[in-house]
């Protein structure tokens, strides 16, 4: 089968190609510079390209990256199915798991902080008016070799260099933590044969900062908070979808913690992710 993995150099797309491939998928990875003329039959096509924390930086490039250039494709390609990687940030305003169901209305107040999530939105409806796309909306993905501008990779490397770390944020704050196993598995099977449209990738639960430090003591470092940190307690995600069409079960961050850390320290490798 033929695949093609648009932003594959970052931690989502390299985890997808590894995937695809394990499933003797022929993937084609198309470089920044070949976007532009990029035409005819991808197969399976898994838009992984997308801005994060530099948004705020360059909001023009992130909604090129989110909607622009997806316009251009879904114009000037053929597939076999689409599959764009959206994010679970826009349910940023939801106050409970009933208002992070895919298909519950969504709130979002325009400003320079929701560039990201109003662009994702607009690619979002770039897809659903094209025929055979699909959009996933992802949680806080962990694995090895994340990003270290996220939490948990910030996390991690002053972990492994220094042997403890500060929390800037109170005990009490919480994320949903997903697995990129789970993401790659479950973003395969959707491109495959989801019977909808949207789909939340996530684990359905809250991990408090308070518990991830817990387990951290517990491997042998210390991690401390700083006094007054703020509490910030993302909605919980609601998946009753992917469970229900998947029988999804996801992994859980604690359980996986000690050999994510092992994987930062060059040790043995996060038994979670095909090699």
């Amino acid at each position: 089968m033929k695949a093609t993995v648009l932003g594959a150099s970052g931690f989502i797309g390299r985890n997808i190609v590894r995937h695809l491939r394990g499933k003797s998928y022929d993937v084609t990875m198309p470089g920044r510079a070949e976007l532009a003329t990029l035409t005819g039959d991808l197969g399976h096509v898994f838009y992984c390209i997308g801005m994060t924390g530099n948004f705020r930086k360059y909001p023009l490039a992130t909604v090129e990256a989110h909607a622009g250039l997806l316009a251009r494709l879904l114009e000037t390609t053929s597939f076999e199915s689409f599959l764009y990687f959206s994010s679970t940030r826009i349910y940023g305003q939801a106050s409970g798991c009933e208002e992070t169901a895919e298909d519950a209305p969504i709130g979002v107040t325009p400003s320079a902080d929701t560039t990201y999530d109003l662009s994702k939105m607009l690619g979002e409806a770039l897809c659903l008016a094209t025929p055979g796309v699909r959009v996933v909306r992802l949680s806080n993905v962990y694995g090895p070799d994340q990003s270290k501008s996220t939490f948990l990779g910030s996390l991690l490397r002053d972990l492994v260099t220094a042997g403890r770390a500060e929390i800037l944020e109170s005990a009490g704050s919480s994320k949903d933590y997903v697995s990129v196993e789970d993401v790659v598995a479950m973003a395969e099977r959707i491109a495959q044969s989801g019977r909808q449209r949207i789909y939340n990738i996530a684990s359905g639960t809250q991990t408090r900062h308070g518990d991830i430090a817990r387990t951290l003591k517990q491997e042998g470092y210390s991690c401390s908070f700083r006094h007054g940190g703020e509490c910030r307690a993302f909605p919980a995600i609601n998946i009753a979808r992917l469970q229900s069409e998947f029988d999804f079960s996801p992994r859980k961050l604690i359980e996986d913690l000690p050999s994510l850390l092992r994987a930062a320290g060059n040790g043995p490798t996060y038994s979670g992710v095909e090699q």
